[in-house]
């Protein structure tokens, strides 16, 4: 089936719009194809499928792995809805600090390819969902950082006015205090 890849204002985070089959049976699509995403810049090896399930108002992130273990990942939401962010971490890069969102759900099957160099989250804004996605690199805790959800520097419009955080999330660093050891170096052609 064929791709739509939609670049973001953050260079390297794409949107896919896969097409898919619907009828009166259900669905099918054909949600990654190595080929097909190769030929728009997504070469990625994905090494780890994750698998979560949120109720509403759950927000995870914002995550991401430093250059000693990176992480890509291309998220989609198989049940319900969530709004999911990507944050640019690459110091120097000219959209550092920005932020883009893209609801991501089962009726729409859009998907997003979020690159090393990024922090990630996502609230679920239906009653449930699940979000799986692959992983460009295996998770390794002493490589994982977390950006605060709520940091005033990066203004985020999560939708949802009182998100449930985990006490790790709750715990995130500040954008100022990510720059004083920052895990991305950005220079053209890519990270350091």
């Amino acid at each position: 089936m064929e791709i739509e890849v939609s670049k973001t204002r953050l260079e390297g985070v794409l949107l896919i719009d896969t097409r898919f089959f619907r009828d009166e049976r259900g669905f099918f699509i054909e949600n990654y194809h190595q080929q097909r995403f190769a030929e728009h810049g997504i070469t990625a090896d994905f090494v780890q499928d994750n698998h979560s399930g949120s109720n509403r108002g759950v927000l995870r992130g914002l995550h991401y792995q430093d250059m000693t273990a990176p992480m890509g990942k291309l998220v989609r939401c198989t049940a319900g809805a969530i709004q999911d962010v990507a944050v640019d971490l690459r110091v120097g890069s000219p959209t550092f600090g920005q932020w883009v969102s893209a609801e991501l759900s089962q009726q729409n099957m859009r998907q997003i390819w979020v690159p090393p160099g990024f922090g990630h989250g996502f609230v679920t804004l239906s009653k449930y969902a699940e979000v799986q996605y692959k992983c460009s690199g295996f998770y390794t805790p002493s490589s994982e950082g977390t950006i605060a959800w709520n940091d005033p520097d990066l203004k985020i419009d999560w939708r949802i006015p009182e998100p449930q955080v985990s006490q790790r999330d709750r715990q995130g660093m500040s954008l100022a205090a990510y720059l004083k050891q920052p895990a991305f170096q950005y220079h053209a052609g890519g990270l350091r």
